[in-house]
């Protein structure tokens, strides 16, 4: 019995060997997808080579995969405001602690109208998906945040309006759709409530899903300029966003190196094109390196398994 085990294994896997013609498609296919690494890494690299060049081997010799002539010229034009690392310090908690609050809301509501026992699941998703089509518009929002809720010059006008996403909220609650609905009753015979089985058991196999919308949400505060414009003045300077600190910095660099030599002094060798490319690196460099430790979360089947029998 053993042996004809064993034969049936052997058996089996010589007819998934893979023949030449496959190996041949899937090294094309590696190929491919390596060249195509390759081209969406090449524009990053020539932004940081930029970013680290002499702005006047910049301007006559162009960008390079390697500086021509080294220069921390434009960094140091970054971090001379020193308002910048307050700047980073807001960005920072905007984005940890909105993200979480706006998962946590998006985790509840996305649970909530996944339930086939919710009666009003239907009439809430309408609402939210209504949201999506219409607005009140700038001046209804201007006059709602300023006149009724009071967030202007305070950190909360970069948090509690982002706070829940339409969009996301659908994308959270067709995940949870596809978890097996076995597990909820289960649960639920053991007497545990919604909130235990969603903070226990659904949360906890939906980390793909989590980690896909937390990233949209970071992604949306880290990039946050647009409410500074709006609701926070000059005289609350500190709680300028990076995104919108550093636009305000480069108008004025390139202000002053519009402006003849005569009038703005040293103008000319200001470095706005390696500044330019230095802010892209300063603003863009967290999020680049954060999402090698999400990247796993996008592939992963969790759910495989969950339900036996």
């Amino acid at each position: 019995m053993a042996k004809q085990i064993s034969e049936a294994a052997l058996d089996a896997k010589s007819k998934i060997q893979m023949t030449t013609g496959d190996k041949v498609l899937k090294g094309i296919f590696y190929a491919f997808i390596a060249l195509f690494a390759v081209i969406c890494l090449v524009p990053f690299i020539l932004v940081v080579s930029a970013s680290f060049t002499q702005e006047q081997a910049l301007t006559t010799y162009g960008y390079a995969l390697w500086p021509r002539e080294f220069s921390l010229d434009a960094y140091r034009l970054v971090v001379a405001g020193s308002d910048i690392p307050q700047a980073y310090l807001i960005t920072i908690f905007t984005t940890v602690f909105g993200t979480f609050l706006s998962m946590l809301v998006t985790c509840m509501v996305a649970y909530a109208l996944s339930l086939q026992s919710f009666r009003s699941r239907s009439a809430l998703a309408l609402f939210i998906y209504f949201t999506m089509l219409f607005n009140g518009g700038l001046v209804a929002s201007y006059l709602l945040i300023t006149k009724t809720l009071h967030l202007e010059n305070s950190i909360w006008v970069l948090i509690l309006p982002s706070i829940c996403n339409a969009w996301n909220i659908i994308l959270m609650r067709n995940f949870f759709n596809g978890i097996p609905a076995s597990l909820s009753e289960s649960a639920k015979l053991d007497g545990a409530n919604d909130i235990v089985i969603l903070f226990q058991i659904i949360l906890p196999i939906s980390l793909p899903g989590i980690a896909t919308v937390g990233l949209f949400y970071a992604l949306s505060y880290w990039n946050e300029w647009y409410r500074c414009l709006l609701y926070i003045d000059s005289s609350h300077s500190n709680l300028y966003t990076l995104q919108y600190l550093i636009q305000r910095i480069l108008r004025q660099v390139n202000y002053a190196a519009s402006q003849p030599l005569d009038q703005a002094g040293l103008a000319g060798t200001l470095p706005t094109y390696a500044y330019r490319m230095a802010t892209i690196v300063v603003s863009t460099g967290p999020i680049v390196l954060l999402y090698p430790f999400l990247q796993k979360y996008f592939v992963q089947g969790l759910t495989v398994g969950a339900v036996k029998g």
